[in-house]
C-alpha cells in the first residue's frame, strides 16, 4: 500500500516538478490532483490533506486566484475531492463560521456551486437580501468578480470545468459558434434537473474508476443543462472571420459521417471549398479547436455511445470509430476518459 502511494505522489511529482518527501503524513485517499490543471498556466499538483489548509508552496501551484484557493484561505474544509477526467473536478466543502467575507477574483475556471445544507445566512454582496439554501445553485464564469457575506454553517459540492467545456456542446448541441457564449453568472438559481443530478454526485462515492467514471457521465450531464439554460452571449462579443454557418455544419456533418476513414486536412479543405491554409485557422475560430482535435474527440465520444449501448467486440468498436486497432483505440480512450474501453463498459452497464 505504502509503495502504491509513492509511485501516485511520485508520478505527480514527476508532471508538476514538486518533491516528494521521503514519509508522507496522510493517507493516499487523502490526495488527489488538484484543480491547478484547470487554470491553463500552472502544472499539475497534489492536493493537500482535507484536514490542513495549503502552505506557501502548495499555493503558488494552486493558483492564487482559483476558487479552491481563495476557500482553503478562508479556512474552509475539503471534505472530498476527485478528478474526474476530461478536465472537470469536483469537490465538496464545508465551512462553519459566525461572519467573514469572502471574495473571488477572475478565477480562470466555472464552478458550479450547489449546496446540500445550510447557506441560510449568506448571500452576495450585490444581491442583499438573498440566501442560500439546500438545492439552490450559484454559475460562476471564469472571469467573474464576488463578494459574498458568509455566515453559519454551509455544505456544499462544487463541480469545476473550463471555459472550453461549452466549445464543442456550442457546436454540436446548438449549432452555435464557441465564441459567442460564455456560462452566465448566476445567484441562487433554482434548476431541480441540475440540482438532482449535483445531489446524485454528493452521495455517489469517487474512491474508484467505476464511480469516477459515473460521476464524470452525471457532470457532462449538467455541463449540458448549463449550456442550455445558463449560457449567454459574450459581452462584446465581435464575430468577425471564422467558417460561413452553412460550411461550419457541412464540415461537422461531413466528419461525423466519415470517422471510419482517414480524415485529412486536404480532403476537409475540399469540403469546404477553401485552401488548407485557411481552413487550418478558419476551422479552430469557429470550432474552438483545430481540426484533429475535433475529429479524435468525436470519435472518443462515438465509442463511449457504443461502450454504453452495445456488446459489440472492442476491435469492432474501434474499426466503428475510425482507429487503426484496438491496441489505438485502447490507448486513446484511456487517455481520454482516463479508464479502459472494459472498465468504461463495465461503469456503464447497468447492475
Amino acid at each position: 500500500m505504502r509503495s502504491a502511494r509513492r509511485r501516485f505522489l511520485s508520478i505527480l511529482a514527476l508532471l508538476s516538478g514538486l518533491a516528494i518527501p521521503a514519509r508522507t503524513q496522510a493517507p493516499c485517499g487523502l490526495y488527489t490532483q488538484a484543480i491547478v490543471p484547470l487554470i491553463a498556466s500552472t502544472p499539475v499538483t497534489v492536493c493537500p490533506p482535507a484536514s490542513t489548509t495549503l502552505d506557501a508552496h502548495a499555493g503558488a501551484s494552486f493558483g492564487v486566484q482559483s476558487v479552491c484557493r481563495t476557500l482553503a484561505d478562508a479556512n474552509a474544509t475539503l471534505e472530498r475531492f476527485a478528478w474526474l477526467g476530461d478536465q472537470l473536478a469536483i469537490a465538496v466543502w464545508t465551512r462553519d463560521i459566525d461572519v467573514a467575507e469572502t471574495a473571488y477574483d477572475h478565477p480562470g475556471h466555472h464552478t458550479l456551486s450547489c449546496y446540500i445544507d445550510g447557506g441560510y445566512r449568506t448571500e452576495r454582496q450585490k444581491i442583499p437580501g438573498r440566501f442560500g439554501a439546500p438545492q439552490r445553485l450559484c454559475a460562476l464564469p471564469g472571469d467573474h468578480e464576488s463578494r459574498w457575506w458568509v455566515r453559519g454553517h454551509m455544505h456544499f459540492l462544487h463541480l469545476y470545468f473550463l471555459p472550453e467545456h461549452f466549445t464543442r456542446r456550442a457546436v454540436l448541441e446548438l449549432d452555435r459558434e464557441p465564441r459567442e457564449l460564455t456560462l452566465a453568472d448566476r445567484t441562487y438559481f433554482e434548476d431541480p434537473r441540475i440540482a438532482a443530478l449535483c445531489q446524485s454526485l454528493a452521495q455517489l462515492p469517487w474512491d474508484g474508476i467505476d464511480e469516477r467514471l459515473r460521476a464524470n457521465e452525471i457532470s457532462h450531464e449538467v455541463l449540458s443543462l448549463l449550456l442550455r439554460g445558463q449560457s449567454v452571449r459574450r459581452e462584446n462579443a465581435v464575430i468577425k472571420g471564422g467558417l460561413a454557418v452553412s460550411t461550419r455544419r457541412r464540415l461537422r456533418d461531413y466528419i461525423d459521417a466519415n470517422l471510419t476513414e482517414t480524415l485529412t486536412l486536404g480532403e476537409l479543405s475540399n469540403v469546404a471549398c477553401l485552401s488548407e491554409f485557411h481552413l487550418a485557422r478558419m476551422f479552430r475560430t469557429s470550432f474552438g479547436m483545430p481540426p484533429h482535435a475535433w475529429i479524435a474527440q468525436q470519435r472518443i465520444d462515438r465509442a463511449r455511445g457504443l461502450l454504453r449501448a452495445t456488446a459489440l467486440p472492442l476491435e469492432q468498436v474501434a474499426a466503428l470509430c475510425g482507429f487503426a486497432n484496438g491496441s489505438h483505440f485502447s490507448h486513446r480512450f484511456r487517455a481520454a476518459a482516463g479508464a479502459s474501453p472494459l472498465a468504461y463498459r463495465r461503469a456503464m452497464t447497468p447492475a
